[in-house]
């Protein structure tokens, strides 16, 4: 199969300190001496056909030890407008000269690399405008992925003129299918419509993907997500730790 696309790809994360349900969680203690993000960088890096990843964080002060972590890990980073994070992950796009944007958030910390590059793969080898794991999410969630050209990003920010326009960086793409074209990566058997979140909002899922790393880091430190899957099947009690966290919602 030819591929339609080519170009510097570069993977942006979306993160900051100032988290208004689980403020710091980013940078909260995961295992191993690492932070949630940290153990988020290792994954990504696995993924395949990513040339750069970049942490996309605010001006803000509190966001210091996020640029810190970059240098540590010799990433990225880039730092923004911490509501108008459409003109932030823009940025960071311009600044390392990107072509193709995986865009990922800092609410993923155990996503599996496959999925990623799976992903990645439908939308360089199919015609289409937009690629992910949404509209609608099969997947666990945790596993969000979306993928689409600089250009796009930039129409997005010339045309996008709302408050959700600017706050969910590809809002304006996904809620005018006329005009794009989407292509909606589905999940396999095992792994659809499982009803498992392993996504950081709240101090449970904190509590949860320790729980998870706890299990499966030390066997295979880039588990994947039938991993996690088989995992909460041996052990159902598991979900039960972040059964209660409301996740926010967003109506097209």
């Amino acid at each position: 199969m030819k591929k339609l696309k080519s170009g510097k790809i570069i993977c942006t994360i979306e993160c900051r300190m100032t988290s208004s349900r689980l403020p710091g969680k980013v940078l909260m203690d995961a295992i191993a001496g690492k932070s949630m993000l940290e153990i988020m960088v290792e994954r990504v890096k696995k993924a395949t056909a990513i040339q750069e990843i970049i942490l996309a964080t605010t001006i803000n002060k509190t966001d210091d030890s996020i640029e810190a972590l970059a240098k540590k890990l010799n990433i990225g980073c880039f730092r923004g407008s911490e509501e108008d994070v459409l003109s932030r992950v823009l940025g960071a796009a311009k600044k390392f000269k990107a072509d193709i944007i995986i865009e990922l958030t800092g609410d993923c910390p155990i996503i599996d690399p496959e999925i990623i590059s799976q992903v990645i793969d439908c939308y360089l080898y199919n015609d289409c405008d937009y690629a992910s794991t949404g509209n609608p999410i099969t997947y666990p969630e945790g596993m969000d992925t979306q993928v689409y050209l600089t250009k796009l990003l930039e129409r997005a920010d010339t045309e996008g003129k709302t408050p959700e326009d600017r706050e969910h960086v590809s809002w304006y793409i996904v809620r005018n299918p006329v005009k794009f074209r989407l292509l909606t990566v589905v999940a396999t058997p095992a792994l659809k419509d499982t009803g498992i979140s392993v996504t950081l909002d709240e101090r449970e899922d904190c509590e949860l993907i320790r729980e998870v790393l706890k299990r499966l880091y030390p066997k295979n430190k880039y588990f994947s997500c039938y991993d996690i899957v088989d995992l909460f099947k041996k052990e159902p009690s598991l979900l039960k730790i972040n059964k209660n966290v409301q996740r926010k919602e967003l109506t097209l």
